[in-house]
């Protein structure tokens, strides 16, 4: 009778289980289907977004934070933005095509700089610039249902900002395609680390006399290399925890909501001359360049 007893709380437990799963799942789907035009509306104003298609035709995202306090925007054509905008565009993003531009301006009409969307591989990117055209930051993506949250949700198209890296591949399980480029064009280099993008591309970091970051296409054809370390130098990785408190504060500045994927130091006759770091910021990966203080050198789009 005690065995009886025992299972059957067991059985009731399990049930309980099951059903605070389902209500959780029910709950958590409910909580995305309610915030419904409205809600998502109240959002995009609370957080001054923009909201952009992917180029590829997969859903609406939003940029956020495109204005500051007391600040509006004034949409104007692209063809009127300072030409250093222009230029950084074409030098940053080669091949983007523009979508949208804004003027941001205060509430005596005052252009306080602006905001440009472009679209860069088939992926929507925001970028603020001052009132004179230079440029300020990255500005970071949200799908809409996480406008007010942390501007993610697991199996969304930001799911890796939760920092377990599931877009890492195992050098080993990188594509025949790849490796075999990788063998005959570049077979003094030594694999590091390689990345599976959310377009199925793959980045693979290497060294061979600096370090390289090779692109390919989802169906392993290569696309282009890019160099991070100049060649000379002599690069090794290094943990996110161990850059400077600088090179952390600028990375969270201009590119907020960026994922750290891979960093390198780079030293010469044992001394530390500056540091290389790759991230992603809304699934577009850049290299951005440090001095041995910290201080910021210089960005290149990778991806």
């Amino acid at each position: 009778m005690k065995t009886i007893t025992k299972n059957r709380y067991g059985v009731w437990a399990l049930a309980a289980l099951a059903i605070a799963a389902t209500a959780c799942n029910k709950e958590e789907s409910a909580n995305r289907a309610t915030q419904g035009t409205g809600s998502v509306q109240s959002a995009v104003a609370s957080t001054q977004s923009i909201a952009v298609a992917a180029a590829d035709g997969t859903d609406s995202v939003y940029v956020v934070n495109t204005c500051g306090p007391r600040q509006h925007r004034d949409s104007v054509a692209i063809s009127s933005l300072p030409a250093s905008i222009g230029t950084y565009l074409t030098t940053n993003y080669a091949g983007y095509a523009g979508e949208r531009a804004f003027a941001v301006k205060d509430q005596a009409g005052t252009v306080q700089g602006w905001v440009v969307i472009v679209q860069y591989n088939g992926k929507p990117v925001g970028l603020k610039f001052d009132a004179s055209g230079n440029f300020v930051q990255v500005l970071e993506q949200r799908e809409g249902h996480d406008l007010n949250g942390s501007g993610w949700h697991r199996g969304g198209r930001f799911d890796d900002r939760d920092g377990l890296r599931r877009d890492t591949v195992a050098l080993s399980a990188l594509p025949a395609a790849v490796t075999g480029y990788l063998a005959t064009n570049y077979a003094t280099d030594t694999l590091v680390r390689a990345f599976k993008g959310k377009d199925s591309g793959y980045v693979v970091l290497s060294l061979n006399n600096g370090a390289f970051a090779t692109v390919f296409d989802a169906s392993g054809n290569f696309v282009k290399r890019v160099q991070l370390v100049a060649k000379g130098s002599k690069p090794g990785s290094v943990d996110q925890a161990a850059l400077p408190a600088n090179v952390l504060s600028y990375l969270s500045t201009t590119y907020p909501g960026y994922v750290f994927k891979h960093a390198f130091k780079i030293t010469a006759n044992g001394t530390v001359q500056g540091y290389v770091v790759l991230i992603d910021a809304n699934n577009t990966k850049y290299a951005v360049e440090f001095d041995a203080a910290g201080n910021f050198k210089a960005a290149k789009t990778v991806r």
